[in-house]
């Protein structure tokens, strides 16, 4: 397996990186565990988590697992913070009082004594970029943080940290943390190039489209078992379309004619894309796992990627996987 550098920095991670937005919720911690250990064994080593995801709790397993197994040296731990975690007007956002306190409590429940990479969940739009960054170059200098990150941000949002990060000194964003997929490519207009000519890493979420890429869902309105659509509704309820399931049903067929599963080509196509360093694959099974790892040293063609751009085209979108952002205005055409 062919390891690859994380932005401009001197961190090498495998291809495929582990998303833990399912553990406890609703994958049991025994499996939970299973699949960190599993994934460890294959050669992943950057986990990435949330202090948001079930309040928490998949930072709790995290800790738990890593301190059984002794393998903390081997991961790079990648969390975030900006989403509540209280009832409190300070218990939130990117200020310098709730990311000071975020990340203590992340080292708690991790069980860590530093964050390899502490990520901005989305972006502040009422605080200044000043504070959110002095706030996590103090947390550098202090070596509870290694490196900084973002996600879900506008290309302009990451481009003005840079430059802040330039004139003042402060600590540099090394990698952003987007939605991609075939299904929504727009990163590729502006973001992609963005990250490419500042040396940042790209870390993309969703690389399935939550299963409608691997021909999971009839229709708009029925949602399969088990699935983000049915388990959470709401904004992953959204996410499900009429083109989305429709190219769906043209990509499994590209799959079966490869000899591949759809959700590995799905996550194989995201991972070969240009400036990407590591999808997330976010696996709900141990089975869910050991289907994907695979894809670590698979190639995609120039046939099957001129393939995939015909059902849709680069730099545009047949679903939203933007809509927990809000700063995304663009709608899509029904």
């Amino acid at each position: 397996m062919e390891y690859r550098l994380m932005g401009r920095t001197g961190v090498k991670i495998a291809p495929l990186a582990l998303g833990t937005d399912n553990f406890a919720n609703p994958t049991p911690e025994s499996e939970s565990v299973e699949i960190i250990h599993r994934a460890l064994d294959a050669g992943v080593n950057l986990i990435d988590t949330s202090n948001s995801y079930v309040k928490g709790e998949s930072e709790r397993i995290i800790g738990r697992a890593l301190s059984e197994n002794g393998r903390r040296d081997q991961v790079i731990i990648a969390t975030k913070a900006h989403y509540p975690t209280g009832p409190g007007p300070n218990d939130s956002g990117n200020s310098r009082l709730h990311l000071l306190k975020a990340c203590e409590d992340s080292l708690r429940r991790l069980q860590t004594d530093h964050i390899d990479l502490y990520q901005l969940h989305r972006p502040s739009f009422d605080i200044p970029i000043d504070e959110t960054l002095g706030a996590l170059t103090d947390l550098v200098r202090q070596g509870k943080v290694r490196y900084i990150g973002s996600s879900t941000a506008p290309a302009w949002k990451v481009m003005e940290a840079l430059l802040v990060s330039e004139l003042k000194g402060y600590a540099r964003l090394v990698s952003e943390q987007p939605p991609y997929n075939l299904l929504d490519r727009r990163i590729e207009n502006e973001l992609v190039p963005m990250c490419q000519a500042q040396g940042l890493g790209l870390l993309p979420w969703a690389p399935v489209a939550m299963g409608i890429l691997a021909g999971r869902y009839a229709d708009e309105k029925t949602y399969p078992s088990g699935s983000r659509a049915s388990l959470r509704g709401g904004i992953y309820a959204e996410r499900v379309t009429t083109a989305g399931i429709a190219a769906g049903a043209k990509f499994v067929k590209l799959a079966q004619a490869s000899g591949i599963s759809p959700a590995q080509l799905a996550v194989l196509w995201v991972k070969d894309q240009i400036g990407i360093t590591a999808p997330l694959i976010g696996p709900r099974t141990l089975e869910h796992l050991e289907h994907l790892l695979p894809v670590l040293d698979m190639k995609l063609d120039d046939a099957m990627r001129a393939a995939c751009d015909d059902l849709v085209p680069p730099g545009s979108a047949i679903a939203n996987f933007h809509n927990s952002a809000p700063w995304m205005k663009m709608r899509l055409m029904s």
